[in-house]
């Protein structure tokens, strides 16, 4: 039996034509599911609503607005926390080309250029690498093979949009 349209109908609370009433009672009384429905639904618009205590919404609003603060103050902290730790990755990690730098301007070229062709030399390796793995691994590789790893990577990357959705998104309400 089809409970959906019964279900909606009692849930929304929508005016039904007599021709829907005659149905709704029809299947209420072969329902058990939907006539618990159509009590607790009786039972919730026969209680009497009370009024909040007298200066509750100034309450509210006032703790809110503590919370506001509260959750900027844990904000300002992390962010100077962040910062702080940020600052002395930074400088231990220049350090060294500053005090190079303070010692020998010659110094300083020269471990830039050093640098410089390490990471050149770096790129021109993965490249001649990754041209022989293009080269090598059809061959290795069935295809089977090849669509599982498609899977992965697209499972991976739905993984990440999803966990880039989910710490993007604004929270809902106060």
């Amino acid at each position: 039996m089809n409970h959906r349209p019964f279900e909606e109908r009692l849930l929304q609370d929508q005016h039904l034509t007599a021709e829907q009433e005659r149905e709704l009672q029809a299947h209420l009384r072969t329902c058990t599911s939907c006539a618990a429905i159509a009590e607790s639904n009786l039972a919730l618009h026969s209680t009497q609503r009370v009024a909040p205590a007298e200066g509750f919404v100034s309450r509210f609003e006032a703790r809110l607005i503590e919370h506001r603060k509260a959750a900027r103050v844990r904000q300002s902290i992390g962010m100077l926390i962040f910062i702080l730790v940020g600052l002395v990755l930074l400088v231990w990690l220049v350090g060294p080309f500053i005090r190079a730098v303070l010692v020998s301007p010659a110094a300083w070229i020269t471990t830039v250029v050093g640098y410089f062709l390490f990471i050149l030399a770096s790129f021109e390796a993965i490249n001649s690498v990754g041209g022989v793995l293009l080269h090598l691994l059809p061959d290795f590789i069935s295809p089977l093979g090849w669509l599982i790893l498609l899977i992965f990577a697209s499972g991976l990357g739905m993984l990440e949009g999803f966990t880039l959705w989910r710490f993007t998104r604004t929270p809902q309400g106060a």
